[in-house]
């Protein structure tokens, strides 16, 4: 089946994004909210996703899902996807709501489903595995990103562009990782680490969610995987302090709520990326870098915050894959099947190739 008229479930920033760039690269395009949205040049309409009828209604009529909602409410898309027959695509990070989307994709091989279309999971496994392919043998991936204010105040130095509810399950759950070529779940906010980027200094730390796939993927072939999220020095220990101090860890969504009221969005921000691989390359030991920090841009004379046109590029850059022939249009498409020279030769992924570049 074609893509041709494309559903965009959710026009937070995000997804009014989502929807700007699919109509940019010559989608059909028609944006559902939960209330009444006005976006200009931009079909809209009210929809409740628990009104299973409804749902699956809306999907009748289009030939693929992009849903930018929260990450609870996608395996009901999904599974209306699934029953329509329409492509589903989205941008979570929760591993439950994969899992379901691969079982789905199973048992209706004449769709696809490409979940895991952000920047952790994303662009950044994207990239990750891009750089692997070039190497004789691979000793370690490691994978950063980091969604920060420029201009940090507080002990936290951070903002909640992002759900709060998102940042918090990462901060919590515990992660998946490769050690010794095999996988293992370690707790969150451990292992950290300075990282240096275009002068900037940052911490990591381990996150859950990051990696999708990736895990299952590299198995036995490379030693050692992980991905962390990067903040401003001294981020973590005052996340620790809230969780563990004061006793906050089963109350997550309080402490979203905290949070979002102390530190609210702001417009001026940058994402870092920061991806590694070490192995034999050409015969020898080596290590390639892929680092970039993506700034705020304009796209048709309106501008968009770091984290927004980020976020909405890599995912409507994969919609163009599948819809192109790059990429299967049945099955479950894993993010790092994706090749990053591919995804940058698309309409919504030459926007990588031109911002975000260190300057050496």
């Amino acid at each position: 089946m074609r893509i041709e008229n494309v559903a965009v479930f959710g026009l937070g920033k995000v997804g009014e994004l989502v929807a700007h760039l699919l109509t940019r690269a010559g989608f059909k395009v028609v944006g559902f909210d939960s209330r009444e949205r006005e976006v200009p040049l931009l079909q809209t309409r009210v929809l409740d996703v628990a009104d299973v009828t409804a749902l699956r209604e809306a999907l009748s009529e289009v030939d693929a899902v992009v849903s930018c909602l929260p990450y609870h409410l996608n395996i009901a898309v999904a599974e209306a996807a699934h029953d329509t027959g329409a492509h589903y695509f989205d941008l979570t990070e929760d591993v439950p709501t994969t899992n379901r989307v691969i079982e789905l994709s199973k048992d209706r091989p004449d769709s696809v489903f490409v979940p895991q279309c952000g920047l952790a999971p994303g662009l950044i496994g994207i990239v990750g595995a891009s750089l692997a392919k070039s190497f004789d043998s691979i000793r370690s991936i490691e994978l950063k990103v980091g969604a920060l204010p420029q201009n940090p105040t507080g002990l936290l130095g951070y903002a909640f562009n992002w759900s709060a509810e998102g940042v918090v399950n990462e901060y919590l759950n515990d992660c998946e990782v490769l050690r010794s070529g095999e996988r293992r779940m370690v707790p969150a906010m451990t292992e950290k680490e300075r990282v240096v980027i275009g002068g900037i200094e940052l911490e990591a730390a381990l996150t859950s969610g990051g990696l999708g796939t990736m895990c299952q993927t590299y198995e036995g072939s490379v030693q050692r995987l992980d991905y962390k999220t990067m903040r401003y020095p001294g981020h973590f220990r005052q996340m620790h302090f809230l969780f563990e101090e004061l006793n906050l860890r089963d109350e997550r969504e309080l402490v979203g709520r905290i949070l979002v009221d102390a530190k609210p969005p702001v417009n001026d921000d940058v994402v870092y990326l920061h991806a590694a691989v070490e192995g034999i390359w050409e015969g020898q030991p080596f290590r390639k870098n892929h680092v970039r920090a993506y700034r705020p841009i304009e796209i048709d004379g309106q501008g968009w915050r770091a984290i927004s046109w980020t976020t909405a590029a890599s995912a409507v850059a994969v919609v163009e894959l599948v819809a192109n022939g790059t990429l299967p249009a049945t099955g479950f498409v894993r993010q790092e099947d994706i090749s990053l020279t591919d995804l940058l030769a698309t309409k919504s992924g030459q926007l990588f190739d031109t911002h975000g570049k260190i300057d050496a």
